[in-house]
């Protein structure tokens, strides 16, 4: 997904709801402006807070927002403190749901922290600053945790994205994050990674990102089972048919009859189309998932493909869609052509180029399968982050396919 780096010109104000550790509530806390808009960072939230109040919080989790999508606008959270303070009356009420996550339960962060100074250690550092919690919704925790001049990373998922860990720890050797160390409760420890996060990636950094992605990928070719064992969604023909058919029927509701004449008839289509993609010769293998320029990190000279949690099985190309999105119109073509060259080195006599071009509006319509996976997988009150995503990426797709028919 893509990140809450950018700035938008809608202000955000927090509005805290405080509970303390063994979830008493407290009260809340009046507005207060952060100069991030993006809902799900949290860094500035937190700097407020001691700023305006003076008191430290954690933020657990988004309670609910004045508007109907981020960024942005007034935004209230339950945010965890220490020991009771004076606050405001709350009418509101905290109620246990069952897909809530570990870390958005008072108590849970301060248990991944414990978890990530134990492994670190284990390899004989100690945290040398308080941690900084850096950005909390329904798809990730992240915490930055300072051991001298550089940092460890904590970042814990849902278990829908847990397989992160296995994927990092198969793939090491390749420039993928260092994990200090990862459980089966959805944390990842890594290594800090020098450099940027590369949204705003030169030609040539592009061009080594799919050689990057393009190198993973075929070591992995022949090695679906050991995929499957580390289990990883399946986004191979046969299972995204019926997923794209389950989206398009779901999302119907929120189409026009005349979007919805065009999904239905892709769906028609979908296995003769699978078939002429299986007919150009590049097997199923290792899928990123969210495979953006934002995913990778590093510098001029070193870059690192990051954020595994979205990865499953299927053919390479469908990460092609997301990394083009959004890239400078001139770019498309030699980027394209230097993939296509890419997978014919590694996979003399397949056709790269005729795969993908095959593989677009599947690779756009399974976006809005993985949307949906999310929405089914959390809680309501965070459900907005991608209430209207599903839609959103199906229209997308008719909008490749009226090209095309």
């Amino acid at each position: 997904m893509a990140s809450p780096e950018k700035t938008s010109l809608q202000p955000r104000a927090a509005r805290l709801v405080l509970v303390t550790p063994d979830g008493m509530v407290v009260g809340c806390l009046p507005p207060i402006p952060v100069e991030v808009p993006w809902w799900q960072e949290v860094q500035s939230v937190v700097r407020a807070a001691r700023e305006r109040h003076g008191i430290d919080v954690t933020i657990l989790r988004l309670l609910e927002a004045a508007r109907d999508r981020a960024p942005g606008g007034e935004v209230t959270y339950l945010a965890e403190i220490a020991a009771p303070v004076p606050a405001e009356p709350w009418a509101g009420k905290i109620e246990a749901h069952p897909l809530r996550q570990a870390y958005a339960e008072p108590g849970g962060p301060a248990a991944d922290l414990d978890w990530a100074v134990r492994v670190l250690a284990g390899h004989g550092l100690t945290p040398t600053v308080k941690p900084v919690q850096v950005r909390t919704w329904n798809l990730s925790s992240v915490w930055r945790i300072p051991i001298g001049s550089q940092s460890a990373w904590l970042k814990v998922v849902p278990p829908f994205l847990a397989h992160e860990g296995r994927v990092i720890t198969a793939l090491a050797g390749h420039d993928v994050p260092t994990l200090y160390g990862h459980d089966e409760h959805g944390r990842v420890l890594i290594e800090e990674i020098p450099g940027d996060d590369l949204f705003e990636a030169a030609l040539p950094q592009l061009l080594a990102m799919v050689t990057l992605l393009v190198e993973i990928q075929a070591s992995w070719i022949g090695r679906v089972e050991e995929l499957r064992a580390m289990r990883l969604p399946d986004w191979s023909g046969p299972s995204l048919c019926f997923e794209i058919a389950e989206v398009v029927r779901r999302t119907g509701d929120e189409l026009s009859e005349d979007e919805r004449a065009t999904l239905r008839r892709f769906v028609e289509d979908l296995p003769t189309l699978f078939a002429e993609v299986d007919a150009c010769g590049l097997p199923d293998t290792l899928v990123h998932g969210d495979c953006h320029p934002g995913n990778f990190r590093g510098t001029e000279r070193e870059i690192t493909l990051i954020d595994w949690g979205d990865s499953g099985i299927g053919h390479p190309l469908l990460d092609q869609s997301a990394f083009l999105d959004g890239l400078p119109p001139e770019y498309i073509e030699t980027i394209k052509g230097h993939w296509n060259r890419e997978w014919l080195t590694r996979v003399p006599g397949s056709d790269p180029a005729r795969a993908a071009e095959l593989l677009a509006p599947i690779a756009m319509a399974r976006r809005a399968v993985i949307y949906q996976r999310f929405l089914d997988n959390i809680e309501p009150s965070e459900r907005i982050y991608h209430r209207d995503d599903p839609a959103g990426w199906l229209r997308d797709t008719v909008a490749l396919l009226k090209k095309s028919y």
